[in-house]
C-alpha cells in the first residue's frame, strides 16, 4: 500500500513541527544562518565565571530546541517513506548541521573539567544552576575520560561521519534488501518486514519455511557489506573508547548513562542461572505441539489454537486503554487525547521504516510510528511505545528541558508495564481455558524473547567488542560464528538450530547503537517488580510510578527506578523476575489437558 491511500486519521500529524515542507526549509535556514558561524568568544576560557557560564548554558538549551524541531521533521519525513531522495537529503542536512554546530561547543566540557573541584561543586550547590546540576554533576565524574579542547573540536566535527554506519545499515535494510515473493494463504505475496513477523505467528510449517529461508537468503547476499558496516561501527566504538581511555567499550556505555557495571553482572548472571527454565520452556513447546523436529521459525507458533487476539486498530486501543485501568483515569485520558490529536502513525505503506518506535520533542509533543498488524503482537505493540511516548509526556510536562530527557536505561519500563498490565488484565477477565494458556504462552514468549533473546543481543555485542578491543576481525564467519554459539547456548537441545540463524545478528538495527539491547531484559525485569507493586499496592505504587514517569533525567537512572521501589544494585528484582517465568511455567502446565 503507498502511503497516500491510507485514512489521514491514521498518519501522525507532523504539520504541529512545522506546517510545510517550506516553513521546515525557512526553520533550517534560519537556523544554519544563525548558528554555524556564532561568536563563542564571550563564553570560551571564561566558564569560570558564575554568570556567564550560566548563559552559556542557556544558550545552549536555546539552540538544542531550536534544532531539535529541524531535526525531527526531516526524521519523521524520512521514515514515512525511506524512497524519497528529498527527505533522505533533508536528514543528512540536519545532521551535517548539528555536527558543525554543536562542534563550537567542544570547548565547554573540557573547560568544565579543567575547573577546580570545589568551584564546580560550588556551582552544582547554586540553586540558579538547578536545571544544570545533574549535568554538572556528570561532568566532574568524566574528568578522566575529557580531552582537550582543540581534542573534543575534532572529535565533535567527526560526529556526521561516525554517525554514518546506522544510515548505510538502514538503508540496505530498508531500500536494498530486494525481498522477494512467498506463498501466504494460497498466495505469491510480497514479502517486507512486517508480514514476515506475521506470517512466523500465523503461516503454516511450509509457509514459515518457505519465509524464514527467504528472509534471511535476503540478508545473506548483502552479508559482506552488512558485515562490513557492523564491523566499522565497532571499530568507531573501540576508537573512543581508546581516545577517552575507558576500559572497554562497555564500561564506556554505561558510564555515558551513569550505570554502574553490577547491573550488567546482575543480569548476565541471572540469565544464566534461568537458562535451565528456558530450556524447558522450549522443550515443553516441542511436546505440546506433538511435533518431532522444532526449528527456530517454529518459536512464534502459539502452543494455543484459535486464541489469537485479532482486531482494527480502533478496536485494539480502546482495549489497550480499558487495560491499563490501574494506572488511573488521568492516564487512559492521555491515551485518548494522543489518539485524537495526532500523535500516532499506524499503518505499514511501501517504503516506510520497519518496526515502531517513540519519539518526542519538548515544545510539541511526543510522536508514535507503528506498523500496524492485526495480531496479538501488534496489540501490545500499541500499548509498549503508547508507554514510552506518556513517559516522554510526563517527562517533559514536569522537568525543565535539561533535565526532561530520560537515559536509554530507564525507556523501555513504562512501555514493558503497559504490555505486563495489559496481559494480567486480559487473563484476570476472562474464563475461557484456551485464552488463559493462550495469554500465559504470550506472557512466557514475551519473557523469552524480551528478557533472554535481548540479554543474548547483549553478549553478542560484548563479546564481538572484545575481540575487536583485542585486535581481532569481525569477519561474517566471526560474527556468525559467536552468534551461532550463543544461540545453541539460550535455547539449549529442545530444537534444531537452523544454519541460517547465524546470520540473525545481521538484521538488528540496535546494534548499531551499541550496548542499548541489554536495557530491554532489565526493563522487563523492572517492569515485572512495578506492576507487581502497583496492583497488590496500588495508590501509593501508582504515585511512585507517576514519579517515576514525570523524573525525565533529573539524576542517575538507577536512583530514579529505586524511587518506584526497583533496586538493580541487588539481585532481587533478577531473582524475582526468574521466578516469575518460572511460576508462569508452572501455572501453564497445569491448565495443559
Amino acid at each position: 500500500m503507498e502511503r497516500h491511500e491510507i485514512a489521514e486519521n491514521l498518519k501522525w500529524k507532523i504539520t504541529d513541527i512545522f506546517p510545510t515542507d517550506e516553513a521546515w526549509e525557512e526553520a533550517f535556514a534560519s537556523a544554519e544562518k544563525d548558528y554555524v558561524n556564532l561568536d563563542f568568544s564571550a563564553f570560551k576560557g571564561n566558564l569560570h565565571n558564575r554568570d556567564t557560564l550560566l548563559e552559556c548554558f542557556r544558550t545552549i538549551d536555546e539552540i538544542s530546541r531550536r534544532l531539535e524541531r529541524v531535526y525531527l521533521y526531516a526524521h519523521m519525513r524520512h521514515d514515512e517513506d525511506v524512497r524519497i531522495s528529498k527527505y533522505t537529503s533533508a536528514n543528512a542536512r540536519v545532521g551535517a548541521l548539528f555536527s558543525k554546530v554543536f562542534a563550537q561547543f567542544a570547548f565547554v566540557d573540557p573547560e568544565l573539567t579543567a575547573l577546580d573541584e570545589s568551584l564546580l561543586q560550588s556551582f552544582i550547590n547554586d540553586p540558579e544552576f538547578a536545571p544544570y546540576e545533574y549535568s554538572l554533576r556528570k561532568i566532574a565524574k568524566s574528568k578522566a575520560h575529557v580531552l582537550s579542547e582543540p581534542e573534543e573540536r575534532l572529535l565533535a566535527l567527526g560526529g556526521d561521519v561516525m554517525r554514518g554506519f546506522q544510515g548505510v545499515f538502514s538503508m540496505l535494510d530498508n531500500a536494498n534488501l530486494n525481498l522477494p515473493k512467498a506463498s501466504f494463504n494460497g498466495e505469491e505475496v510480497q514479502m517486507s518486514h512486517g508480514m514476515y513477523g506475521l506470517v512466523l505467528h500465523t503461516g503454516t510449517d511450509a509457509e514459515r519455511e518457505e519465509w524464514f529461508k527467504k528472509y534471511y537468503e535476503a540478508y545473506i547476499k548483502l552479508i559482506d557489506a552488512i558485515a562490513q558496516t557492523y564491523y566499522g561501527n565497532v571499530k568507531k566504538n573501540v576508537f573512543y573508547k581508546t581516545v577517552r581511555n575507558y576500559d572497554s567499550c562497555l564500561a564506556m556505555a554505561m558510564s555515558g548513562e551513569d550505570v554502574e557495571p553490577v547491573v550488567y553482572n546482575n543480569l548476565v548472571n541471572a540469565i544464566h542461572g534461568g537458562l535451565p527454565t528456558m530450556h524447558e520452556y522450549i522443550s515443553l513447546r516441542k511436546q505440546v505441539r506433538g511435533v518431532k523436529e522444532q526449528h527456530m521459525y517454529d518459536l512464534f507458533v502459539p502452543l494455543v489454537e484459535d486464541a489469537e487476539i485479532k482486531m482494527p486498530f480502533e478496536d485494539a486501543y480502546e482495549l489497550v486503554i480499558e487495560g491499563l485501568a490501574p494506572l488511573g483515569e488521568d492516564y487512559q485520558n492521555l491515551l485518548r487525547k494522543a489518539k485524537q490529536e495526532g500523535w500516532i502513525d499506524v499503518c505499514e505503506n511501501e517504503g516506510k521504516r520497519s518496526g515502531a518506535y517513540s519519539t518526542g520533542i519538548y515544545d510539541v509533543h511526543p510522536y508514535v510510528l507503528l506498523n500496524y498488524q492485526q495480531t496479538t503482537n501488534d496489540i501490545f505493540t500499541v500499548a509498549h511505545e503508547m508507554g514510552h511516548a506518556l513517559h516522554t509526556y510526563k517527562s517533559n510536562e514536569a522537568q525543565v528541558y535539561n533535565k526532561s530527557n530520560y537515559t536509554i536505561f530507564l525507556a523501555e519500563i513504562a512501555s514493558t508495564v503497559n504490555e505486563v498490565l495489559l496481559l494480567k488484565h486480559l487473563y484476570k477477565k476472562t474464563d475461557d481455558k484456551n485464552l488463559k494458556k493462550y495469554l500465559l504462552n504470550y506472557y512466557m514468549d514475551t519473557i523469552r524473547s524480551t528478557m533472554f533473546r535481548q540479554t543474548q543481543f547483549a553478549e553478542f555485542e560484548q563479546i564481538a567488542h572484545a575481540k575487536a578491543e583485542a585486535g581481532e576481525a569481525l569477519t561474517k564467519e566471526c560474527l556468525n560464528e559467536v552468534y551461532y554459539n550463543l544461540n545453541k547456548q539460550y535455547y539449549g537441545e529442545g530444537l534444531i538450530h537452523d544454519p541460517e540463524i547465524a546470520y540473525e545478528w545481521a538484521r538488528i538495527p540496535h546494534f548499531y547503537t551499541a550496548f542499548y539491547v541489554y536495557k530491554y531484559a532489565t526493563g522487563i525485569i523492572s517492569a515485572m517488580s512495578i506492576v507487581k507493586r502497583i496492583l497488590t499496592e496500588g495508590k501509593p505504587a501508582v504515585d511512585d510510578y507517576f514519579r517515576f514517569l514525570s523524573s525525565g533525567g533529573c539524576t542517575d537512572p538507577v536512583s530514579i527506578l529505586k524511587g518506584a521501589g526497583v533496586d538493580l544494585t541487588t539481585t532481587a528484582p533478577f531473582e524475582a523476575a526468574m521466578e516469575e517465568f518460572r511460576s508462569t511455567l508452572e501455572e501453564f502446565k497445569t491448565l495443559l489437558d
